[in-house]
């Protein structure tokens, strides 16, 4: 380090952030920097918010089975998807109002992702524009979309990823009501794209149908990504009708309450959709054991959404990339230990149901040494 006593992975970044070993600091650093609204934006669901619990609860009811005696000096973390490489089989999951988190918005996220090596997904329902963000970076980059009018309006919005540099499009499918999110319900806050009667707006969001998202697939010309698929029989309704990738998801826990686990759904899904499709899988992962278990299910890839946000709010890009290079840590030291050099070698051996220890908030079961206040209670 020619005396110099910066560490390899400081990136010229602040002390703090560059001597960050775990998320335990990151998740720190944007409990104090978030106000009180926003935090619980981030971290709340619906209702009781059993359907978020559940996600993390089925993660930890996954126990990792190692296998020893292998030669696992160099171990392989990489992945793809569309066709692009993932340094890790992680990509960032939509954020909606990132704006309200971080001052560069979407900018932040594309950035983070092309710095480290992976493909964020960028809301409609975020600031800048999709133009800003397309100049932002030259890396892949996936579009999100929340339909708030007809079918020009959304063709011409698809034409403006497109223009744009995108090298998809993912529709949201599991928010065709806005979910009551009651801490949102209980402080008033709106993100900003339902402030000033603009709700109104996402009518349209409830008349999706599935002839419609074809048409809009075939009307961009580009990959389609189905995000919200929650049961083996609509995931198999996307692989009949063409679309590219898979996503399953429950929009974290955030629409509707008492919803199953997204990893225990992932299974039939896999079943289902038997490699004719790329399937993404969210909801509740914050650590690198969790990816590895959903890997080990048959997922192509993992998107993280709370945890992207919580590092945006620590510390904008720099933070992000920071907290995706510790989940790269995590992963490749847990591949190691669980006798595998590459994902490919993971499948449901390495697994097993078991008890998770505790009955876990969305965050807490995954940063065990925090105190039974933190997260704030709803």
């Amino acid at each position: 380090m020619g005396g110099t006593g910066r560490r390899r992975y400081d990136r010229g970044v602040s002390d703090w952030l560059a001597a960050a070993m775990t998320t335990h600091a990151i998740i720190d650093a944007a409990h104090a920097t978030l106000e009180p609204d926003v935090w619980d934006y981030i971290a709340g669901a619906a209702e009781t918010e059993t359907t978020a619990r559940r996600n993390r609860l089925a993660i930890d009811s996954l126990a990792l089975r190692p296998r020893v005696g292998r030669d696992v000096e160099t171990i392989d973390t990489s992945a793809s998807l569309l066709g692009h490489r993932l340094r890790i089989p992680v990509v960032l999951a939509p954020i909606g109002a990132c704006e309200a988190i971080t001052s560069d918005g979407g900018i932040a996220q594309a950035r983070a992702a092309e710095r480290f090596g992976t493909v964020p997904t960028i809301s409609s329902v975020t600031e800048p524009s999709f133009e800003a963000v397309g100049a932002a970076t030259a890396a892949p980059k996936v579009s999100q979309l929340y339909i708030r009018g007809d079918e020009a309006w959304t063709n011409a919005l698809i034409d403006r990823v497109r223009e744009a540099g995108f090298i998809a499009t993912a529709l949201t499918v599991d928010a065709a009501h806005y979910g009551r999110r009651e801490r949102q319900l209980r402080s008033g806050w709106l993100p900003p794209t339902h402030r000033g009667g603009r709700e109104r707006d996402a009518v349209w969001q409830s008349r999706l149908t599935w002839d419609w998202i074809e048409q809009m697939r075939d009307h961009s010309g580009l990959p389609m990504v189905v995000k919200g698929i929650q049961t083996a029989a609509d995931a198999e309704i996307a692989v009949a009708r063409g679309f590219e990738v898979v996503w399953v998801s429950n929009h974290g826990g955030r629409e509707l309450d008492h919803g199953e686990a997204t990893i225990e759904v992932l299974r039939e899904v896999v079943d289902a959709v038997a490699g004719r499709a790329e399937i993404v899988v969210d909801g509740g992962f914050m650590r690198g054991t969790d990816v590895l278990k959903a890997i080990a299910l048959g997922a192509s890839a993992v998107g993280i959404g709370r945890l992207q946000a919580f590092a945006l709010a620590a510390g904008g890009e720099d933070a992000l990339v920071r907290t995706l290079e510790l989940l790269e840590q995590e992963i490749t030291v847990a591949m190691g230990l669980l006798g595998v050099v590459r994902l490919a070698d993971l499948d449901h051996n390495y697994i097993t149901q078991t008890q998770a220890l505790a009955a876990p908030s969305s965050l807490l079961a995954a940063f065990p040494e925090r105190l039974p206040d933190w997260p704030p209670a709803p």
